[in-house]
């Protein structure tokens, strides 16, 4: 994630940190909190349980007046059911944190919690961007970076926010990810692609037929049309567009392959002395490759569709990784990210959705 614009302007940006969200909170969420104060001049909510937070600040090096804590003894955890949470704990800290957001007290949320209850503490809280029916939840991924970018990474959403989309969601999705793509990749045209069965414009049923014949015809987004499965690690495009239940499948088959990839790697090598020799000598190569595609330089990845900047982490996020998500959201707010993807999908809804006369039972 390069960034050669100067932070003049992150003092203002206040970031609302959900302290106890994630597997290793607070501890872990803190302590990115306290890297980033030293690494950049934006201001930290800290939302959470004082005691716990304010022993954990003891703890680590940081700047104490860009950092505050907003008291809540309720929390959420992984293993709870986020609707039926939030409603018997309405202050656990990622509904507290939504909150600042909503009521302007704070400019973007950073949460490594139940990813339910983000995306429903933000719908409660936070104004969606007017037009937008459904929100997005995208997800950071390495490729083989045919393209040859700066990266090894693209974008895809849907992947989960949502179950089924229609074809106007999904192009909405085109300009959320192309947006995230242009400002925090800095890639000047990004590709777009529809993940599909195909490569056939008619392929994938009515909706991701429609989705292709609008994607081809905007001037502002370069759709290099649909990808199909077995392409995804390749990197075609720079933002991958999809629908949430095909989205998850996805990405969540890709991170099953890398997983069973390496266990098999592992029991390979008990197994024969010569494949544990092998390992050995790919060590090296195989360390350097991980810190190509750390993902953790991104920290997390946006819920898209809301007014204002929702970053969710993974739960098993390390400090880095919380630090960079909240640094992502002070450069998403600071660039505007939210304001331009309003600002185009207010011209998509004017000169394309409210032209289709079936766009009333999807967003009116």
């Amino acid at each position: 994630m390069k960034d050669n614009k100067q932070s003049e302007m992150l003092p203002d940006i206040r970031v609302a940190v959900d302290a106890m969200g994630g597997d290793n909170a607070p501890g872990i969420t803190v302590k990115g909190a306290c890297q980033a104060s030293l690494e950049s001049p934006l201001h930290i909510i800290l939302v959470g349980d004082e005691g716990r937070i304010a022993f954990e600040l003891k703890k680590h090096k940081h700047n104490v007046s860009q950092i505050e804590i907003a008291h809540t003894p309720e929390q959420i955890t992984m293993h709870d059911n986020p609707k039926q949470a939030l409603y018997e704990k309405p202050d656990a800290s990622v509904a507290v944190a939504a909150r600042l957001v909503g009521e302007h007290k704070a400019d973007a949320l950073v949460s490594a919690g139940n990813t339910g209850a983000v995306i429903l503490s933000s719908a409660k809280h936070i104004k969606r961007i007017v037009g937008v029916r459904k929100t997005a939840l995208a997800a950071i991924y390495p490729t083989q970076n045919v393209q040859k970018r700066g990266d090894l990474f693209s974008i895809i959403l849907d992947v989960g926010a949502n179950l089924h989309n229609s074809h106007h969601d999904l192009v909405h999705f085109a300009y959320m990810g192309a947006t995230y793509a242009s400002k925090i990749k800095n890639i000047e045209s990004p590709t777009v692609g529809l993940l599909n069965v195909g490569r056939e414009e008619y392929k994938g049923g009515e909706t991701l037929s429609k989705t292709h014949q609008l994607l081809s015809t905007l001037p502002n987004i370069n759709f290099i049309g649909n990808v199909e499965g077995n392409e995804l690690m390749l990197g075609l495009a720079d933002v991958l567009v999809t629908e949430g239940l095909t989205g998850n499948i996805a990405i969540k088959t890709a991170e099953g392959v890398a997983s069973a990839a390496k266990n098999l790697g592992k029991m390979a090598s008990k197994q024969n002395p010569i494949y544990a020799i092998g390992f050995m000598f790919l060590y090296g190569g195989y360390r350097r490759l991980k810190s190509i595609v750390d993902y953790e330089q991104y920290g997390g990845a946006p819920v898209f569709g809301f007014e204002r900047m929702v970053i969710k982490c993974h739960g098993r996020s390390s400090h880095r990784s919380i630090k960079n998500a909240i640094k992502l959201a002070a450069k998403s707010v600071r660039d505007d990210m939210t304001g331009i993807i309003s600002s185009s999908i207010a011209g998509y809804e004017k000169d394309y959705a409210m032209s289709d006369m079936d766009i009333k039972s999807d967003f009116y």
